[in-house]
């Protein structure tokens, strides 16, 4: 069996540009932290600074005993904050989508942070593509409306879903990432897909894990459904929005009908650490998969 990650790191950056600023080494710490409790055998990030932050970041949990020989770095219109890949697995192609452009009201829009797609080698017997992305935020933008703008990024990135699985219905394809919004906006619908249709995916929808007790772990988000002996509700939610104090569930790992086969559920889970919020505003997530063809 082998993990896949995502996680949005919340402005990874060397040096403070703007309003963002420079990475703590406490942040730092915490994300490492994660990293290591996850230890999953590829990583999508999502706010990573330069391709030297990555490279920091990678040397450093290497330091730690967590190695990624394997990785990518895609910069799109957004010249501050990308996405990138981490693997312990080869690499074997890479098709990095840096200019990838919509019109909205006659006016010409690049994709803020592109998309990195790549091909991963697990063994002899199993092959995948991985898109890691990360949609345009809902803060307000003076040139257009940010939802319309994210939709917009959407319909691209489902264009290019479309192509993959069109000529390959049967392809291993994870998408994942943060999409910057619910799952009932009309951005994330985009992206799913229909879901009675071979080209839709299938929303992995990780939770919180319990524990033997079958208690949630402790977290101020969490609800109990009601009635002794009921099952707690599953506790989705990946991101915190201090301005509002609002949880939400923002990131995502989707599946091709064909990978979908391979997903062990088990696997499949939010993870929570006490001091999660010193690393970033969002919390990764994590699916695991056999490494054969069903």
């Amino acid at each position: 069996m082998f993990r896949i990650a995502t996680y949005n790191l919340e402005n990874y950056l060397e040096h403070a540009v703007g309003t963002r600023p420079a990475k703590s080494a406490e942040s730092k710490a915490v994300i490492r932290e994660s990293l290591r409790t996850l230890r999953a055998d590829v990583v999508a990030l999502q706010e990573m600074g330069s391709t030297n932050a990555l490279l920091e970041l990678r040397g450093a949990l290497e330091q730690e005993g967590l190695a990624y020989p394997y990785w990518e770095h895609v910069t799109g219109a957004d010249t501050n904050i990308h996405v990138a890949v981490l693997s312990r697995f080869p690499i074997v192609a890479r098709r990095p989508h840096t200019n990838d452009a919509f019109l909205l009201f006659g006016r010409r829009f690049r994709v803020s942070r592109g998309f990195a797609e790549v091909d991963i080698r697990v063994g002899d017997r199993y092959l995948f593509t991985l898109i890691t992305v990360h949609l345009k935020s809902r803060r307000p933008v003076p040139e257009a409306d940010e939802a319309e703008l994210r939709e917009q990024e959407a319909v691209v990135l489902r264009e290019l879903l479309d192509t993959r699985l069109k000529a390959n219905p049967r392809l291993n394809l994870v998408v994942l990432g943060d999409l910057n919004d619910t799952k009932d906006a009309r951005s994330t619908r985009a992206v799913l897909g229909r879901s009675n249709s071979n080209l839709g995916l299938v929303d992995t929808r990780p939770s919180e894990r319990q524990d033997k007790s079958g208690m949630m772990d402790s977290d101020p988000r969490r609800a109990r459904s009601a009635g002794s002996g009921q099952a707690n509700r599953q506790v989705t939610w990946t991101h915190h929005y201090g301005k509002e104090d609002t949880y939400s569930r923002l990131d995502y790992i989707l599946l091709s009908k064909g990978m979908a086969r391979e997903w062990v559920k088990e696997e499949t889970y939010v993870l929570t650490l006490p001091n999660w919020g010193a690393g970033s505003d969002h919390r990764p997530l994590v699916a695991g998969f056999r490494a054969e063809e069903l």
